[in-house]
């Protein structure tokens, strides 16, 4: 029986475990991509594994997130990532060079091979024919070192593409359709595998666009083969060497087939507050707007923007709104220019951003109060604009400018204008000068890292042992997010090389209390415990979310289910994840209760969680292989990995 292409490329990098859905599985990792927003954290604790080189094929540090410069914060960060790449062989994509997903896709991107990002929209990639993952900067900082990234294998979901989209659709439109029928949880250990006639009627950008929302399906990833449009692309790149034809064999099979007729896909919009409430715009079309927002690593390529050039052309927004566009790279940047696309944008009355995530993470463009912004980006999660009352849409490039242009939700198909026509051209501008290319290994090891003063050492986990007694810190419904975790924000996101910092900042948005109550429990020598509902930790791969708490003293969190990314960031920082055996036992147990979990049963996979304040004993189940339990119990990925290594020096 053939192969499907996920299970090619999985098979090629296979290194432990075996390759059925569910079982746990090692492989070898060939490209890494850190952002500023996780990737301190990521090189400090690179650093404390005590290497003196990257050993992976091609490592990229990026600068797209914490933009703004307000005081020193930021900047130090940027320093310090610069200055770790140079001492340990990175590439440096430098602030102003581009969001990495763009750019990675754009210059370093390679069918075929495999690349771990520390940002969860790494999935870009995979546009392109290559096995891009989300995962934790610990996660990714440990594949640097040469580890190889272990994970479930997935189950693989074929999605046959047929027709072709009418004018005034798009692929984020795609997405939005697929996440309707799937939801938010729907590829949860799943990889969504795009192929059949459909496919080569859309473009690399546009395949990127439906990987990089694969991500809010809950998605391992999402990949589309790699086929002469692909070819053309990394011409156009003048990146040809690196094109190979991939696909899946004739005769693969898939554990699911989900059938979509591009043909029938109209404008599409998701409501607030999830990517999934997913409507047609004609459904609710005569919203007022008051800001729109065009851009992101969703929604940013030369194609995407063209488009939004030629249909403002002559025309200005309305006067009751305020429009942005966020080019995704420098190169972007130059090629509207260039081509007449930003003098399009400019004159209609767009607002031009830098060439960052921005306004996608609330650093910047903030709406106004109870505003409701249409945005082309992949999350719309409440309080993540910066404004917590702000109602967010999300919608393809075609659909905000129309509500730009008529200041409230617009069919774009009711403008009544010509589809605009984008001819990609053959040959894009190149100009890596903005990139830094790594150092040689003798020179590289002349390099003082710089660090600046709001850079704090890691703190320190502690093994998991014996019975863990404590108190119902918060007690939490479904969907919770990263967001609502660690929140992001112009405030938040300069903390992250500070973990005592932005500790005062979890659970912000859900009650302002938890930190300091968290920290007393500590004091008194209590571990804390988070109990949650279905799909806990959506969303963004900020390991934070998993940092910050253990540094406060959460020690537990038990749930209906989690979210991969999530899990995998709580085992790496030694917090113990476990789910109810009987997801109704959830409705037993009360914030602020009294509660006991011995740990002794870890191993054999059935826990007794007792809460002595509701007089209960609830039955938890871990569903942890055997390296995640060591890994808890050794106190966390580092000490795991550096316990590893002082046994093989001793052995």
């Amino acid at each position: 029986m053939g192969l499907n292409l996920t299970q090619k490329i999985i098979g090629k990098h296979l290194v432990g475990g075996e390759p059925t859905p569910g079982s746990e599985i090692a492989v070898k990792i060939d490209q890494t991509l850190t952002q500023d927003a996780t990737g301190t954290m990521a090189y400090l604790q690179f650093e404390s594994i005590g290497l003196d080189r990257i050993r992976t094929e091609l490592s990229v540090s990026y600068v797209d997130h914490n933009m703004l410069q307000d005081d020193f914060k930021n900047p130090d960060d940027h320093r310090y990532l610069q200055s770790t790449a140079a001492r340990y062989g990175l590439y440096f994509s430098r602030p102003g060079n581009g969001i990495c997903h763009q750019v990675h896709l754009e210059r370093f991107a390679v069918p075929g091979k495999t690349l771990l990002g520390s940002d969860s929209h790494t999935p870009t990639s995979s546009g392109i024919g290559m096995l891009a993952i989300g995962a934790g900067g610990m996660d990714v900082a440990l594949s640097m070192a040469g580890v190889p990234f272990t994970l479930k294998m997935p189950k693989v979901i074929g999605v046959k593409l047929t027709g072709r989209l009418k004018p005034f659709v798009s692929a984020k439109d795609i997405i939005l359709e697929i996440l309707r029928i799937k939801t938010v949880k729907g590829g949860v250990g799943a990889v969504f595998e795009y192929w059949g006639p459909g496919v080569k009627t859309l473009g690399v950008p546009e395949r990127a666009t439906i990987t990089n929302m694969g991500a809010e399906l809950g998605a391992t990833t999402s990949i589309f083969p790699s086929d002469e449009i692909t070819g053309a692309f990394l011409r156009a790149q003048d990146r040809f060497k690196a094109y190979r034809k991939l696909k899946a064999d004739p005769d693969a099979l898939y554990d699911e087939i989900l059938e979509i007729d591009l043909s029938q896909i109209e404008p599409m919009i998701a409501l607030p507050h999830s990517p999934d409430n997913v409507k047609k715009v004609r459904e609710v079309r005569g919203v007022k707007v008051q800001q729109v927002a065009i851009g992101s690593c969703t929604n940013s390529s030369y194609r995407d923007l063209m488009t939004v050039a030629h249909m403002v052309k002559g025309r200005v927004v309305a006067e009751n709104l305020s429009a942005g566009i966020a080019p995704g790279s420098r190169q972007v940047l130059e090629m509207i220019a260039r081509d007449g696309g930003l003098k399009a944008l400019i004159s209609a009355g767009l607002r031009i951003f830098e060439t960052g995530c921005g306004s996608c993470i609330g650093m910047g463009f903030a709406p106004s109060s109870s505003g409701v912004t249409v945005r082309s980006f992949n999350r719309n999660f409440e309080g993540r604009t910066g404004t917590k009352d702000a109602q967010v849409y999300l919608a393809s490039p075609q659909t905000c400018v129309a509500a730009a242009l008529k200041g409230e939700i617009t069919d774009p198909r009711d403008l009544k204008i010509p589809a605009p026509r984008i001819k990609v051209p053959w040959k894009f501008i190149i100009d890596d000068r903005m990139i830094l290319a790594p150092l040689p290994e003798k020179k590289a090891k002349q390099v003082q890292i710089l660090r600046g003063p709001n850079i704090a050492p890691l703190p320190q986990t502690a093994p998991l042992q014996g019975a863990l007694k404590g108190e119902v810190l918060l007690k939490l419904s479904d969907n919770i997010t990263t967001d609502h975790i660690m929140p992001a924000g112009a405030k938040i996101l300069p903390l992250r090389s500070n973990v005592p910092a932005i500790s005062e900042y979890v659970f912000e948005r859900v009650d302002k209390t938890f930190p300091k109550r968290a920290l007393q429990a500590k004091a008194d020598g209590k571990a804390g415990f988070v109990v949650g509902g279905i799909n806990y930790g959506q969303g963004s791969s900020r390991e934070h979310a998993a940092l910050a708490p253990m540094y406060l003293g959460v020690k537990a969190i038990i749930t209906k289910a989690f979210a991969r990314i999530h899990l995998a960031n709580l085992i790496n920082f030694g917090i113990l994840g476990l789910t109810f055996k009987n997801e109704s036992d959830y409705d037993l147990v009360s914030q602020g209760d009294e509660v006991e979990l011995d740990t002794s049963g870890l191993e054999k996979g059935v826990l007794s969680f007792k809460d002595k304040t509701a007089c209960v004993e609830i039955p938890l189940v871990c569903k942890l292989s055997e390296r995640e339990i060591r890994i808890l119990r050794a106190g966390g990925a580092l000490a795991h990995v550096k316990m590893k290594s002082k046994e093989k020096v001793n052995s």
